[in-house]
């Protein structure tokens, strides 16, 4: 806990202690679960109730919100009912005793999808989270106009800063403006039309699930980034080459996609429509692949930073495979 300035002294503070019903002399202890990369985690036991506990330091936003611990919290209690998510149990966006937000919540069991064997448990996970409707969810997340000049829009600010940066290569500044013109070219001549929507996710890795089984609980983790949007989103994102590729080696063929959206829909089960979502999660792909390679080209710059907070060695050489020029150009067939 050393490496967040304060956070040893925050959780033996008064509020902290008295918010989640702890001993008022610490007797729990915190072990580094995870690190992405804008926040940590934090395992530990309550020391009453038994109860395992998860406490998630942010310290950054990609949404560059400045209540972003809090954004979170609302997401995770508006998906609460759905049994897919962990419960929440305290949050502070305040900054006034730890300069980043933090929030507790509940622990977990589970291990990463396996993209090849665990898919049907994603998609039954992903259906009873889009079936969940709330009033509040239009109210409290964030809902762009345009969900594909959205996701554009988001790709040229994140690949802005490895184009005007002196360390970016130049042919792959080029490659990848190209792609980006092809991408904004698609969204043109797309039109969307969708009649429902709900909380999505929109970061949906291997990672961010956790697994336990047929007919046992599996879930969704780290809702960081969740919209309230066309589920098409979460389904193009979950597909995307650029997100099965991120922590495994896995690139999933055309008949794997469709067998997916298949069990996604069955999952569904009439809850809500899901006419016209195929077509839909098909555009959805190419342009998600776009946010995956700018992203990475502005984690890239970021990396090389040297008082860099979070530093995930595992990632940095992913950033690097995803703008190696064969893998920029597998990513342009998905535009055609």
């Amino acid at each position: 806990m050393d490496s967040i300035k304060g956070l040893k002294e925050y959780v033996q503070s008064e509020e902290y202690r008295s918010a989640l019903g702890l001993p008022k002399e610490q007797q729990e202890t915190y072990q580094l679960l995870a690190q992405g990369e804008y926040n940590r985690n934090y395992y530990f036991v309550h020391p009453v109730t038994g109860r395992e506990l998860l406490l998630r330091v942010n310290c950054g936003s990609q949404m560059h919100l400045e209540n972003q611990i809090e954004y979170e919290a609302r997401a995770l209690k508006l998906l609460w009912n759905s049994g897919r998510t962990p419960e929440l149990f305290y949050v502070d966006g305040s900054k006034q005793k730890l300069e980043q937000g933090a929030l507790v919540m509940e622990y977990l069991p589970g291990h990463v999808l396996d993209y090849r064997m665990e898919r049907k448990l994603a998609a039954e996970c992903l259906a009873d989270i889009h079936s969940v409707q709330s009033e509040d969810m239009e109210k409290y997340l964030i809902s762009p106009e345009g969900s594909l000049e959205a996701i554009l829009t988001e790709c040229e600010d994140m690949f802005r800063i490895y184009e005007e940066s002196l360390l970016g290569e130049s042919h792959k500044k080029k490659k990848i403006r190209t792609l980006l013109e092809r991408g904004w070219e698609k969204a043109r001549r797309t039109e969307l039309s969708c009649c429902y929507r709900c909380c999505i996710n929109t970061e949906l890795n291997s990672t961010n699930f956790l697994i336990n089984g047929k007919g046992k609980k599996n879930y969704i983790i780290d809702w960081e980034k969740p919209l309230y949007g066309d589920p098409a989103q979460d389904l193009g994102h979950f597909l995307a080459p650029t997100t099965t590729f991120w922590k495994t080696d896995v690139i999933l063929n055309q008949q794997e996609m469709d067998e997916f959206v298949e069990d996604y829909i069955a999952s569904v089960n009439g809850r809500f429509p899901t006419e016209g979502l195929k077509e839909r999660v098909d555009v959805f792909i190419p342009i998600t692949c776009l946010r995956g390679i700018t992203w990475c080209a502005m984690a890239w710059v970021q990396y090389q930073a040297p008082d860099k907070l979070i530093f995930n060695e595992s990632t940095f050489r992913k950033l690097e495979q995803y703008l190696e020029e064969r893998f920029l150009d597998k990513i342009g067939a998905y535009l055609d």
